[in-house]
């Protein structure tokens, strides 16, 4: 019979209040300066409820300082936690959830680690905050409030019990990994990851509606060009309301409706009726809109930045693709690290269409790390040289 982890329920030293003054956060900014090495960080959005993906609480802790929980929606700006951390090294789950918010608040870091990423280092199969938490400290976390409304005020006490915790196990794991990488010989590829990610910027989409769920569906450039307008339409809705677009209409709805042939803003609520007449107004003059462009105006099948990249000029391009891929995964399984933090997908499939390059400078050119590079350059050039030409 497996014993059951026992369950961290409360911080040690309680919850701390929360910081939602100039006042108080200046005092935190002061008393986290006076504590000593990393600072443990994490953010709570509300994902799926507000438009955009906002901080709206920003925990952190650090070694005699203690833990701080400030609302980052009421203090908007939080640039004055970068003097307050000097140079030390922030402690973040999975960097590249958190990292856009947190910059979105004037925060910016000088030195990082990711436990999740060096978790995936290490090749555990089971990355999550919980479930690192239990492997290397053996507790287990709750996680009942990882979805919530974190706009919510007052933010009720067991949110902020939860999200105390959250950063109380951080600087504890990040020792541990820590122990794990040097002694699994990865720490220097750790440290080329971490060092990466202080740059890190969320993807940038020139034509964010083609993100649309289901828009493969749609088989005219007219009906495109109406979801596009409908979601241009609801994005506006969405953020003018602070609301998440899905909470207007889901791209589903919009697909459905670019299919549908209204003739008037009834006809929308009479399908839809949750939407205010106001609503329904402005997505049928979006739908008119779309419906009377001329045809040189319509969007093309494929994105316009599409003819920017890499043409494939052999027929069996996918076949080089597919051999790239599959040693690429063996050597994954040889060093038991995941295939797509040894080298990103993306830069392996743009290899496919080349032909007589240097296989290591492509990779540094497109932005691989020097310990990817010297793994998987060799595999890869000697798996394009059994293969044709592109």
């Amino acid at each position: 019979m497996t014993t059951e982890l026992p369950l961290l329920a409360t911080p040690a030293h309680g919850v701390p209040p929360l910081v939602d003054t100039s006042e108080e956060f200046s005092t935190a900014c002061r008393e986290i300066a006076l504590g000593s090495g990393p600072i443990a960080i994490d953010a709570e959005r509300a994902s799926g409820i507000r438009y955009g993906q906002r901080a709206f609480l920003v925990q952190l802790r650090r070694a005699e300082s203690g833990t701080f929980l400030l609302d980052s929606e009421l203090l908007a700006d939080l640039s004055p936690l970068n003097s307050a951390f000097g140079d030390e090294e922030w402690v973040i789950h999975s960097a590249t959830q958190d990292l856009p918010c947190l910059q979105e608040r004037g925060m910016k870091p000088a030195a990082l680690f990711d436990t999740e990423l060096a978790a995936r280092i290490l090749g555990w199969e089971k990355f999550g905050l919980a479930a690192v938490a239990e492997r290397t400290l053996g507790i287990r976390l709750a996680k009942e409030h990882s979805a919530a409304d974190w706009s919510k005020r007052p933010l009720p006490e067991e949110w902020l019990n939860y999200a105390a915790l959250d950063v109380e196990v951080l600087l504890p794991i990040r020792d541990i990994l820590h122990e794990a990488l040097v002694e699994a010989g990865r720490w220097e590829f750790a440290q080329q990851e971490f060092e990466h990610l202080l740059d890190f910027q969320p993807k940038h989409y020139p034509e964010p509606w083609r993100r649309t769920h289901g828009l493969s569906k749609l088989k005219s450039r007219r009906d495109m060009a109406k979801v596009r307008e409908l979601w241009t339409a609801r994005d506006g809705m969405a953020a003018e309301s602070d609301t998440a677009p899905s909470r207007i209409l889901r791209d589903r709805d919009l697909v459905a409706l670019a299919q549908s042939r209204p003739h008037s803003s009834d006809d929308i609520m009479a399908k839809w009726p949750k939407l205010s007449r106001s609503d329904s107004g402005r997505l049928f003059r979006a739908y008119r809109k779309a419906n009377g462009l001329p045809a040189d105006e319509l969007p093309t099948r494929k994105e316009t930045s599409s003819a920017a990249r890499t043409p494939y000029n052999h027929t069996d391009i996918k076949d080089r693709v597919a051999a790239l891929r599959t040693a690429m995964a063996e050597l994954a399984e040889e060093h038991t690290i995941p295939h797509d933090v040894l080298l990103q997908p993306a830069i392996v499939k743009a290899l496919a269409a080349q032909s007589g390059v240097d296989v290591a400078e492509f990779l540094h050119e497109r932005g691989a790390r020097q310990w990817q590079i010297e793994l998987s350059a060799p595999v890869l050039s000697s798996t394009l040289e059994d293969l044709p030409s592109a």
